[in-house]
């Protein structure tokens, strides 16, 4: 059964409302594509745009759902990820289910499965209007704060005018992504996609559709603050180019999710498109937000998610080498950017004397000299964490009998 949002009351233009809408029109392809990646820390309101009207036949509009269920295969679902909905495109538009509906992947692949054709006229003006006015609304488990993409898969058939509602949802800071497949009139979806258009629209033909799907994954990411190399201490940031050193800056803010009071600020150069943080606490979710501070225009925030990885553990093996009559190499490993350094402690068996030797965090070895011939030793290697907290292992070596 379809949900009813009749009583919902139209939603006020909003330049700072932040979803991800995702839309697709299609009606024919032949291939499904395999799953890509998993994509970790991405966050939207992601909104099918489903033709289901008279238009498409039965095995058209199969395949359309396998090209969706693809699509979105890799993504991870919840309320602090992303969450996904269909309206459907047909006389006049209707829900298949709202946003905050399935909170997982397997629950989302089977809804898109069981979702129906319902023919009729194929008004995807009315649909856009709809998702603009009406669907991007708490009642519809929309979210304010998330980012919006829209991505349009058409062959240029609408029985209604789509340009103001696509403009309307420009004017909202929604990202427009149009492929085409090849039927279109090119000067009107230039005009319809974002800026500019040799990055947001293509051309492709309809039984190639599938071939696109990690494009328009990639081009989803493309257009987010993402993180990327996450250790247990540091990630580095990426996204799109918004401003340059001549328009403006970006304002970066990154606060433990647990921890609000611990917000840190970062000012940005206008020109860089990545930053790396560094001295962050392990296995901690850090909530990201990119302003663009712009002197020409508004450009909306960006957010992300970042959990860092659990803390390496370090030393976990000792191999001695080059043994020499009074000296050998002691080296260790892993060496993770969460150790500032290591301490090397060393001393004859029996025997209650031993040195210390300092060695740089980024370093996996060191030679131990002066030592006495023909002599056991005991080594121990601790590794001194940025977090103050100290792991250490043991072993011996002997040095050579002879000069």
């Amino acid at each position: 059964m379809k949900d009813a949002f009749s009583s919902l009351l139209p939603a006020p233009s909003n330049a700072r409302a932040r979803c991800l809408l995702l839309t697709l029109w299609v009606t024919s392809m032949d291939v499904s594509v395999p799953p890509g990646p998993f994509i970790p820390d991405l966050e939207g309101d992601i909104l099918f745009l489903l033709d289901s009207s008279g238009s498409v036949s039965y095995y058209e509009f199969s395949k359309v759902k396998e090209f969706i269920r693809d699509l979105l295969r890799p993504f991870t679902f919840g309320p602090h990820d992303v969450q996904t909905s269909i309206i459907h495109i047909s006389t006049v538009p209707t829900i298949e289910f709202p946003f905050d509906r399935y909170p997982s992947s397997e629950a989302v692949q089977q809804a898109i499965r069981g979702t129906q054709q319902l023919m009729g006229d194929t008004n995807t003006g009315k649909a856009l209007s709809f998702a603009k006015e009406k669907f991007f609304t708490d009642e519809a488990g929309s979210r304010p704060d998330v980012p919006k993409v829209l991505v349009w898969v058409t062959d240029g058939f609408s029985t209604d005018d789509i340009s103001p509602p696509m403009q309307l949802l420009k004017d909202m800071g929604v990202t427009v992504f149009i492929v085409s497949t090849g039927r279109g009139n090119f000067l009107e979806l230039s005009a319809a996609a974002s800026q500019p258009p040799e990055k947001h629209l293509h051309f492709v033909d309809v039984d190639d559709l599938p071939i696109i799907t990690k494009e328009l994954r990639d081009a989803i990411t493309a257009t987010r603050l993402r993180a990327v190399d996450i250790t247990s201490s540091s990630f580095r940031l990426m996204w799109p180019k918004l401003l340059s050193s001549g328009t403006g800056y970006y304002v970066l803010e990154y606060t433990p999710a647990e921890e609000p009071g611990r917000k840190l600020t970062q000012q940005v150069s206008g020109d860089r498109t990545s930053l790396l943080l560094n001295d962050l606490a392990p296995e901690t979710t850090y909530k990201v937000v990119l302003i663009p501070e712009s002197n020409t225009q508004y450009i909306p925030p960006q957010t992300t998610r970042v959990t860092t990885l659990q803390e390496e553990i370090s030393p976990t093996r000792i191999v001695i080498s080059e043994s020499t009559p009074h000296s050998f190499r002691v080296s260790w490993s892993p060496t993770p950017d969460s150790v500032v350094s290591y301490q090397v402690l060393y001393g004859p068996l029996p025997g209650n004397s031993a040195k210390l030797l300092e060695v740089d965090g980024k370093h996996n070895s060191t030679v131990l000299e002066n030592l006495t011939l023909n002599t056991t030793y005991l080594v121990t290697v601790a590794a001194i964490y940025k977090s103050g907290k100290e792991r250490a292992l043991s072993a011996k070596a002997c040095t050579q009998g002879g000069e």
